[in-house]
């Protein structure tokens, strides 16, 4: 909800053209999380396995190889206006042009101040280090010609203006949400717990919380839902219950599927005899 309107951030947004709205809800962890924490957000019924939005982007245009003609596959996000000036988007395409942009920020109660995060260090090293580039020199020189995707509030020179090395086509907010999922329900890391803070150095401890939202991204039009995750991980990685899940669905499939075969194996075969004295002259049955 709105804090000081009894309608929800969703509704409040869409009756005033998209400015942001900011929700608080309080929560309760009820046992110490230990080791490293880290932030999640969740959405649900997203299909970014569609195959016109996977294509949707300039590889090359991430590589910081910069063209006033984006490639054919951002259409219909390649150009957009600008001070009445119709100029290319820079990241043009579907992934960016969504780009999900609410801002999420935990409150610890008991220590009265906010939960120290870090935004870096959340993507992949490969898709850091390999697939995105900014282009040389200042960025906002550098993207002085090109516009914002329709849907972004900033231009891309200006995700992160406390850390130049987070700023651009290396943002790693960016980065994670260009690495597109499998599935319709899925969640991506947002950000790391800060363990080098007094108070934080054993993990996050158990007591009331408050989550503020920055309440940007709407998803009622799909229907979907959004969700925050605190989560730690281990050797294995990150709780995840699908595998498992799916494992045992699997399994209890082929179990099922042996059973069946095997009893039609054992009422319809022919028996050993009978295979023994097959010969050229027995008639079919």
């Amino acid at each position: 909800m709105k804090e000081d309107q009894n309608i929800t951030c969703a509704e409040y947004i869409k009756e005033n053209s998209m400015e942001s709205c900011r929700c608080r809800l309080d929560f309760t962890l009820t046992e110490d999380f230990k080791g490293d924490v880290y932030f999640y957000y969740g959405l649900s019924n997203y299909y970014q396995n569609h195959r016109r939005y996977v294509k949707s982007r300039d590889d090359g245009q991430l590589l910081g190889r910069l063209s006033l003609t984006p490639s054919t596959d951002c259409d219909p996000f390649a150009y957009a206006d600008e001070n009445g000036v119709r100029k290319p988007v820079a990241p043009c395409g579907a992934i960016a042009n969504s780009l999900f942009n609410d801002t999420l920020t935990v409150f610890s109660e008991d220590l009265n101040e906010e939960v120290p995060v870090f935004r870096t260090g959340i993507a992949w090293s490969s898709d850091k280090d390999i697939k995105f580039r900014n282009p040389p020199g200042d960025l906002k020189t550098a993207f002085a010609n090109f516009t914002k995707p329709v849907n972004w509030r900033v231009h891309v020179w200006q995700l992160d203006l406390n850390d130049t090395n987070n700023n651009g086509f290396q943002n790693e907010d960016l980065i994670v949400w260009m690495r597109t999922a499998a599935l319709p329900t899925f969640r991506k890391l947002y950000r790391r717990v800060d363990h080098s803070k007094t108070g934080y150095i054993p993990g996050l401890v158990k007591g009331p919380y408050v989550l503020i939202v920055d309440y940007n991204y709407p998803v009622i039009d799909f229907k979907g839902t959004k969700t925050f995750i605190i989560s730690t991980t281990s050797l294995l990685g990150g709780k995840n219950p699908f595998l498992g899940v799916a494992y045992v669905v699997v399994g209890t499939l082929c179990l099922l599927l042996g059973i069946v075969l095997l009893v039609i194996h054992v009422r319809c075969s022919k028996s050993t005899t009978e295979m023994i004295n097959v010969n050229p002259r027995t008639p079919y049955s």
